[in-house]
Formats: C-alpha cells, sequence, structure tokens
C-alpha cells in the first residue's frame, strides 16, 4: 500500500494546467466591391437605379494552413495567466504542444523501347519510378502549470 500523506485533495487545487489553443493566421484578400453612393438615376423605361461606386477593400478569405498566429496567441496566454493569478495561482512552467503533418509517395512504373536503326540504339527495359516525401510541425497550443500561491 502506498503512503499518500504527500498529497492530499481539498476543494481548492494546489495546482493547474490549462491549455491554451492556438490558432491559424487569417488570410486576407483585396477584392473589389460595389457600394452605393445613395444616388439614384432613372433608367431607359423610367424606374430609378441606384448608382453604385466600385471600390477595393480587404475580405478575410480563409485561414492558413501553415502559419499560427502568434499575436493572438500572445493575447490568450496573457488572458489565462491573468485569469490564474485572479484566482490566486502562479504560472511556475510553459510548455509549446507541437503537432505536424505529412505527405508521401513512391511510384513505380516501366520503360520499353525498341531498337532503332537509324541511330545503333539498343532496346531498353526496366523499372522506373519516382518519391518524394515532407513534414512539418505547428504549435497546437501553449500549457500553463500553475501553482497556488502561499
Amino acid at each position: 500500500m502506498t503512503d499518500h500523506a504527500c498529497w492530499s485533495i481539498t476543494e481548492v487545487e494546489m495546482n493547474k494546467v490549462v491549455f491554451v489553443e492556438a490558432h491559424f493566421k487569417p488570410l486576407f484578400k483585396e477584392v473589389a466591391v460595389k457600394v452605393p453612393t445613395g444616388e439614384t438615376k432613372r433608367g431607359f423605361f423610367g424606374g430609378e437605379k441606384e448608382l453604385v461606386r466600385k471600390e477595393t477593400q480587404v475580405q478575410q478569405v480563409g485561414w492558413s494552413d501553415t502559419k499560427i498566429d502568434g499575436a493572438r496567441l500572445a493575447r490568450d496566454v496573457a488572458h489565462a495567466v491573468t485569469a490564474l493569478n485572479s484566482d490566486g495561482y502562479e504560472v511556475i512552467s510553459t510548455t509549446a504542444i507541437e503537432s505536424g503533418s505529412y505527405r508521401y509517395e513512391y511510384k513505380v512504373g516501366k520503360i520499353s523501347s525498341s531498337a532503332r536503326m537509324v541511330r545503333d540504339t539498343e532496346a531498353v527495359s526496366g523499372d522506373t519510378g519516382y518519391s518524394y516525401g515532407y513534414g512539418y510541425s505547428y504549435t497546437e497550443g501553449v500549457l500553463l502549470i500553475a501553482r497556488l500561491a502561499r
């Protein structure tokens, strides 16, 4: 039997572990949009048509699949640390949590040719192939370990 005298369960935990998730950077692009001018114009058949002007605006078009939003992660970590501190905890450790992905491919083929009389070449046959592979990692988030301040 193990002696559990070195720890006890109380209503207030001595340590807290908090995971702060990282998010990918938003991707932006300049796009042309039609903006109403507030004016109208009488059309050929007597109807009124709202006048618009074209302008370019920067709009979010998606999320990066390779770059982490470091500024957002810093704000989120600062917020988590502030929350821990206000609950009476002191951060004693931070650890970046990494994830990753990879892709590879390998293909095998055959090659053959016949002898050519004009250029005096031999018939060739055999195997061919190619392969490639890559991998990368990214920060999935930050693990904060905090201890109740005394």
